[in-house]
């Protein structure tokens, strides 16, 4: 979930056909306006990194300064999506200029309809949303591109959280739990329970962990923010009992993740070249979903292992970083305050705007002050695949 958009958002505008993600360093060539969380480069995730954010931020009792609202308000095309990042907005998106997407505005609809008071904003976008709903049910990254789970499910987030009933939406023919289905690895198969991110170009479906963590949620309806619930016994299995219902999809997908995090209680990454390395981000998302579908104690386990782990990783990756592991904490019932000894909310907080109840307090000003300075900067280390969750995370491949 954090520096979300890998491959996906980079090859599908013609900059990384593999599934790396871009390196985030600043150039000089990229300007990040006041209001915007981080310091990295915020082309190809600015919108997703301030919506989560913000959506942190709240999450955590805190109210978000307004001029990162409004940044975020401000990004919005005329037509009501979002686009990744718009430098000019005087510009018109579309043609030569920014491309709206259906993740960035999904993420930007989750926090803001959450803060309240921007239903103008959340409505259009909605309306835009459901235009770009397949045929099949689903939703690819870009508008008309294939569906794929991640971009399915991160829009059905947002639909539920603005109100709507996704698995009612039947825009061109089927609705997304339709569409998840398709992409669900039967259980006799080799990763079976799992979503895969898209068929490949043969159609077999490919388990995908960063695929599967989404599409729990996107089963059950649910976005990024997931309530501490009552906890479920009995682990989950995968099981072929007749029609494919959301809640058996959930619980299949939700079995593959506890066996694959199991014995080392965290993913390890699927980037090429970094195999060998674990994947931060899609462990905090594992935890959400696992938490979403009501397996809270054995969400417990990856969730130690990110409080033991994970600190580093989000101070080299930036706010969006911080934010999944908020929402991590929130999803079991952790402090987020407390985090291995790290105060996630305070280090979020340093990297954007202060909170509005931070910034009427004189003795919080520098903590405005050293947030300015601070550089985000994902390394080579990262974009070798360090996992980054659903930001720079699982859009692997078949991407337009």
């Amino acid at each position: 979930m954090n520096v979300r958009r890998s491959a996906a958002a980079l090859a599908a505008i013609g900059v990384l056909a593999a599934a790396a993600p871009a390196t985030a360093a600043p150039s000089p060539k990229a300007t990040v306006p006041a209001g915007l969380f981080g310091k990295g480069d915020p082309t190809y995730d600015g919108v997703w990194r301030q919506s989560l954010a913000l959506l942190a931020q709240h999450t955590a009792g805190e109210k978000p300064a307004d001029q990162a609202v409004t940044w975020l308000t401000g990004q919005q095309c005329a037509d009501g999506g979002f686009a990744a990042f718009r430098a000019d907005t005087s510009k018109p998106c579309g043609g030569k200029g920014a491309q709206a997407d259906t993740n960035s505005t999904a993420a930007a609809v989750q926090s803001l309809a959450a803060l309240g008071g921007h239903d103008d904003v959340t409505g259009k976008a909605v309306t835009w949303l459901k235009a770009q709903q397949n045929k099949d049910g689903g939703w690819g990254y870009s508008p008309g591109g294939p569906s794929d789970t991640n971009s399915t499910s991160v829009v059905v987030g947002a639909l539920a959280a603005a109100g709507e009933k996704p698995a009612e939406l039947r825009g061109k023919g089927r609705t997304p739990d339709e569409a998840l289905a398709s992409l669900a690895v039967p259980c006799d198969q080799k990763g079976g329970g799992a979503l895969a991110f898209q068929p490949d170009k043969k159609g077999k479906l490919e388990a995908n962990a960063d695929a599967t963590a989404a599409g729990v949620l996107g089963a059950l309806g649910k976005g990024f923010v997931v309530e501490p619930g009552k906890a479920r016994d009995k682990a989950p299995a995968c099981a072929s009992d007749g029609k494919a219902t959301p809640a058996r999809l959930a619980d299949n997908a939700s079995a593959y993740l506890l066996g694959a995090v199991a014995e080392s209680g965290h993913l390890m990454s699927a980037m090429p070249g970094a195999e060998n390395q674990p994947d931060f981000g899609n462990t905090a998302d594992t935890v959400v979903a696992l938490a979403a579908d009501g397996w809270t104690e054995q969400a417990k386990k990856p969730y130690a292992w990110l409080e033991k782990n994970a600190a580093k990783w989000a101070q080299q990756s930036g706010p969006a970083a911080y934010a999944q592991l908020i929402l991590s904490a929130h999803a079991v019932g952790a402090d987020p305050h407390d985090f291995g000894g790290t105060d996630l909310v305070s280090a979020l907080d340093k990297l954007g705007p202060a909170p509005a109840k931070q910034a009427a307090a004189p003795e919080k000003k520098t903590t405005e002050k050293s947030g300015n300075s601070v550089w985000w900067i994902i390394g080579v280390g990262l974009v070798a695949g360090i996992g980054i969750g659903f930001l720079f995370s699982g859009r692997k491949k078949n991407r337009p």
